[in-house]
Order: C-alpha cells, then structure tokens, then sequence
C-alpha cells in the first residue's frame, strides 16, 4: 500500500507568532514548497535553537536574523505570485513574520550592539567584550522570547506542508 504523500495536505489551521493571530487556508503546491524552504532555513538556524548564555555570540544571531530577511525575499521571489500576499497565504505569513517579527527586534538591538562593539578593546575577545556589556542580558532574554515566536512560526510552517515540526 502506497504511504500517503503529506505534501497532499489540503485545507490547513495556523497559529501565528507576533500577533499576527491564526489563518485557515487550502495551501496548494506552490505555498507548500515555498513553506517547506521557510521551514528548512528556519530550524536549522540559531533563530529557533536556544542560545545558550555561555554559548556563541550575540552577534552570529543578529547575523542569522537578518539573513532571514534576504532568504525569505529569495524564496517568495522564485514561488512567484501564486504563493500569495493576503493574510492567509503563506507569502504574506512569511512578510508579516518579517515585518511585525524580525524588523522591531533588529532595528532596537542591531544599533545597539554595533555600538557596543565599536568600544571593545583590542585586547578583550568578542565574546567577552559581549559579556561585559550592560545590556547583554536583557537582549539574551528578548532573543529567547523571540526565538519561542520563530518556534511558533517553524510549527506552523510545518503544517502547512503536512509533516511534524
């Protein structure tokens, strides 16, 4: 007996990060496979694993953060218009998530530790020169929170396209 394709997954219930609040769609092929890449680079990146506070930079977060900006753009852009821009779509989850979810985060932190960074001496290591900053725990702390709305985001994704998160 032929295993049933999960990608054949008809009508689909979200629930979606950062407000943007639930969706309730048939997903055709083209939003699945353009879902199953937004899930992909997702969950293999630091923006849905914990970072540790002993464990990498914040910076390398930054960086896979706003990577997700020129990934996603890549990704819509080769799905074409077929895979939407309304609300329930996943070309206009992956926007809103951008917009509502990635933007504020990176415009608050992204200035701030760039100045932070700019002051560290010669001699101090980053990681330690980001240990030694004021701030770094509350952005560690908003980075987790952050982290559990992509996680939300990686799960929904995930049933768009049919298979477990």
């Amino acid at each position: 007996m032929p295993k049933q394709d999960p990608a054949k997954l008809k009508k689909v219930s979200v629930s979606l990060p950062f407000g943007i609040g639930g969706a309730e769609w048939e997903a055709d092929e083209t939003e699945r496979k353009a879902a199953w890449s937004l899930y992909v680079e997702l969950v293999t990146r630091i923006t849905v694993q914990s970072l540790e506070a002993d464990q990498g930079l914040l910076r390398e977060a930054l960086n896979s953060l706003y990577s997700m900006f020129a990934i996603t753009r890549q990704i819509l852009r080769d799905a074409g218009p077929d895979v939407g821009i309304s609300s329930k779509s996943v070309g206009g989850i992956a926007i809103a998530v951008l917009n509502q979810g990635l933007r504020p985060f990176l415009s608050k932190w992204h200035p701030l530790l760039q100045t932070w960074e700019a002051q560290k001496p010669p001699t101090a290591s980053p990681k330690q020169h980001e240990k030694n900053w004021s701030l770094e725990p509350q952005m560690h702390e908003e980075l987790l929170v952050l982290g559990k709305e992509l996680q939300q985001y990686a799960e929904a994704l995930a049933a768009i396209v049919g298979v477990e998160g």
